[in-house]
């Protein structure tokens, strides 16, 4: 188990709330007042069976006393620390600025005020639940036809409303029989504002509650994968099976428009494992490193598949860091969408303008490795690979005239070092904190002013 440099701090902090004396304390964990002292100011260690000791005598769990007993509470902090910004930056939000020194002293915070660092940390969690949500409306609001009719059927009730009341109100004179009227109009458009406000709110109720009810077949492709940690072990076998007969046993696939899809990717999911054997490309691997570049010379097959090998591996293969993919196609259209925690990917609106995976498209068949920093609360350092090819027609579509369709992909994983220099980017430009982006193309919906 291992133990905080502030492990000492935490033992005072319990013993004083206790009201015990370094005497009694020192006395009941068998250990001299002298030697107490010492581990109290953090200038001793605390071995393990000293650290039950000390536990039991203070009637707390050992966890309560070593290093990573509140890593959750210390990252929640941290990440409302971020959020009103350090000294070195401008605050979001308005609140107080933090000297970046003070974040060394969460723990000492957590070992003197729990209760209001569980305050700090829950109103934290509450606030990224609350921008998650903001996220999902911003989406729907730029990409759901419902969402857009019920807008406009309240504004256009309410424009309505307001026109009526001030002819009313300016027009002292008014005829009765035209008084009537507009007084017949008002009832009606307020029952009009009324029902299309209960459908609205009914309906915003909706998204959050069925959020996991995946409608779009995209969706709903990428649901059953990533259920399935994204790897097909079935592909890997002698005698795979045919991608219809996986796809006959994927009730989640409700939509046909899914199935087509999912008979897409396992098509070209099964292609990928015949080219990229299994076992090689993980000894490949373990020798190259993790080099699309190398990989793709290595075994002469097109980068498009070893970027699509490398995001589908069995979890933990060759001691591989979590990855995350995305393409696109050449409307910049996200047509997959593999997340990776800390960078994450909008489900409906465009990516953010600043990802390599959109340089790729304008420098195709050139492979593009850049460090991205993630905006958020508490900003993420990423290495990616991009790369842009055509994508071959197939079927009927392959013939001299067919249009050259263009596809674009981009691997994620978090950086192992913060030396080399990093892209700023952030997810999409509706929930971006990043005011000054040259590649912003709308406001922010979180970000202050």
């Amino acid at each position: 188990m291992a133990r905080s440099a502030l492990t000492g701090t935490r033992i005072r902090e319990r013993r004083l709330t206790l009201k015990l004396r370094q005497a009694d304390l020192a006395r009941a964990v068998g250990i001299s007042a002298a030697y107490l002292n010492l581990i109290e100011h953090n200038r001793r260690r605390v071995s393990e069976p000293l650290l039950d000791s000390f536990a039991k005598a203070l009637g707390v769990a050992p966890m309560a006393l070593s290093e990573g007993a509140e890593s959750a509470l210390f990252e929640a902090l941290r990440e409302a620390a971020a959020g009103v910004g350090l000294t070195a930056g401008p605050a979001v939000g308005g609140g107080a600025l933090i000297d970046p020194s003070e974040l060394e002293r969460i723990e000492e915070f957590v070992g003197r005020f729990p209760g209001w660092a569980k305050v700090l940390a829950a109103r934290q969690a509450r606030l990224a639940a609350l921008e998650r949500v903001v996220e999902t409306y911003s989406e729907r609001m730029g990409q759901d036809p419902y969402l857009l009719d019920a807008l406009h059927e309240v504004l256009s009730a309410v424009t309505s409303l307001r026109s009526g009341a001030a002819i009313l109100v300016e027009t002292p004179d008014i005829e009765p029989e035209w008084q009537a009227r507009f007084l017949a109009s008002i009832a009606s458009e307020s029952l009009r504002l009324s029902a299309a406000a209960e459908g609205l709110v009914a309906y915003l109720d909706s998204i959050e509650a069925t959020d996991s009810a995946l409608a779009a077949p995209q969706e709903q492709m990428e649901a059953w994968l990533s259920a399935r940690g994204w790897h097909l072990p079935d592909f890997e076998r002698p005698d795979p099976p045919d991608p219809a007969a996986l796809i006959a046993q994927a009730p989640e696939l409700a939509a046909s428009a899914a199935r087509d899809l999912a008979q897409a990717y396992l098509t070209r999911a099964l292609a990928d494992s015949r080219l990229l054997p299994l076992k090689p490309f993980l000894a490949a691997l373990s020798e190259t490193g993790l080099d699309p570049a190398r990989l793709a010379a290595r075994f002469g097959a097109p980068m498009a598949a070893v970027f699509r090998r490398l995001a589908t591996l069995p979890e933990g293969a060759a001691n591989l860091p979590p990855l995350g993919l995305v393409v696109c196609d050449g409307s910049g259209t996200l047509t997959l969408r593999r997340p990776l925690p800390g960078f994450a990917l909008p489900r409906s609106a465009a990516g953010c303008p600043l990802w390599p995976l959109y340089e790729a498209l304008s420098r195709p068949m050139q492979p593009l490795r850049l460090t991205l920093d993630m905006a958020g609360r508490l900003p993420q350092r990423f290495q990616s690979w991009a790369f842009a090819a055509p994508r071959p027609p197939e079927g009927a579509a392959a013939s001299f005239d067919a249009p050259v369709l263009m596809e674009a992909m981009m691997l994620v994983t978090p950086a192992t070092s913060r030396l080399e220099t990093a892209r700023p980017v952030g997810t999409s430009c509706r929930v971006c904190p990043r005011l000054d982006c040259a590649g912003r193309r709308e406001p922010s919906l979180i970000a202050a002013r």
